[in-house]
């Protein structure tokens, strides 16, 4: 099965995370080199994060979408603050202007409170996932229906709904979701497309993958999955494990101030049961698999695999063994690690599927002969 391989996140700030974050001034160049490096570099997709203080998503995926010719856009969505009929019909839109095929949503219904309250949103954590499932179904129902439809749930209500225009192409709008808790597995089953899982060590990932699949098995589905990890990749294996350690240093120094990785700090604001499972495989050590780095895990997007491109991508195909025909690989300097898995990490990666898949279908066949 081919791999997608998603990259980003999109920032009209420039700068490198490992060299103190990203600033500046909004830089509308600085995008346009961003998502022209990734398409150059092999990616897929790229994704368009989302926060209570960030630019407006869909504004920036509509300006990356017009000035590369194939990359996708993954855009973050958090659902509360707009109408699911109304995201339904900008994102079909969107579709359409831009060729069609190149968009998908990713829904984040939020794990920090401090941040869920800066746009007025005071739900409760598991409330917000019932929320969640009801505006993926509403949406999902919007794109699709030939005729106006009525709802009546538990957090939303229309009467004659409906979308003049709809996807572009038989793709559809891909429906993304990520969610560590009870609550969110079943919001997920029931509606996502691809179940979207940060990098944890392959035992535990293995779990939450059966537990997605027996979920939705119940519901007549089957999404795919996808992995989000932070390859640290140089020429040799020690180099790499010295420059892990600078990242380390310099984002411990910055959490201690307060800044950085500290947003995702345990306290009464963060309620994110995947972000706890990350320090948990942190506290109990800082390397997992062989090269699973796990030293600066708190939340979001902050595990890392440590090595050559050789190394890094027989680790990732592990996770592709286990189902997760999407990859998310961020560098911790974004543009410039983008260019150098273009040229070492992404072919060595789609090599490896490829002999995945060849030998699959050799063992198909010779089963069936």
């Amino acid at each position: 099965m081919p791999v997608e391989l998603v990259g980003g996140m999109v920032s009209p700030y420039e700068g490198a995370e490992e060299s103190g974050g990203r600033g500046g001034p909004f830089n509308t160049d600085y995008i346009t080199g961003f998502v022209r490096a990734h398409e150059a570099a092999g990616y897929d997709t790229a994704l368009v994060g989302y926060g209570a203080t960030r630019p407006d998503g869909w504004a920036i995926a509509s300006h990356a979408l017009h000035v590369t010719e194939k990359l996708s856009m993954l855009i973050a969505h958090r659902p509360g603050f707009a109408q699911p009929t109304l995201v339904a019909r900008k994102a079909a839109t969107l579709d359409n202007l831009t060729g069609g095929g190149r968009v998908a949503m990713h829904f984040i219904t939020g794990g920090n409170e401090e941040d869920q309250h800066r746009d007025g949103d005071f739900v409760e954590h598991d409330d917000r996932y019932r929320r969640t499932a009801e505006y993926m179904s509403v949406l999902r129902r919007t794109l699709n229906s030939d005729e106006p439809f009525d709802h009546e749930g538990e957090f939303y209500r229309f009467e004659g709904a409906f979308s003049t225009v709809k996807p572009a192409t038989q793709r559809g709008i891909p429906l993304y979701f990520g969610g560590a808790s009870r609550p969110a597995l079943d919001a997920g089953a029931a509606n996502a497309d691809v179940y979207m899982l940060w990098g944890e060590p392959l035992g535990p990932l293995s779990e939450r993958i059966a537990a997605v699949r027996d979920a939705s098995a119940r519901l007549g589905r089957a999404p795919g999955f996808s992995v989000s990890l932070r390859p640290i990749v140089e020429d040799t294996e020690s180099a790499a494990w010295a420059r892990a350690d600078r990242i380390g240093d310099a984002v411990e120094a910055r959490t201690a101030s307060g800044s950085g990785f500290a947003r995702y700090s345990t306290g009464p604001n963060n309620t994110s049961v995947g972000a706890a499972r990350l320090r948990a495989f942190r506290d109990a050590g800082h390397i997992h698999d062989e090269r699973l780095w796990t030293r600066i895990a708190a939340g979001g997007n902050s595990t890392s695999l440590v090595g050559t491109a050789e190394q890094v991508a027989e680790s990732l195909i592990r996770y592709y063994d286990l189902g997760c025909t999407t990859i998310l690989i961020r560098g911790f300097d974004p543009l410039n690690d983008a260019i150098t898995y273009g040229r070492e990490l992404i072919p060595r990666i789609r090599a490896l599927v490829a002999e995945r898949d060849r030998t699959r279908e050799l063992e198909t066949q010779a089963a069936a002969s």
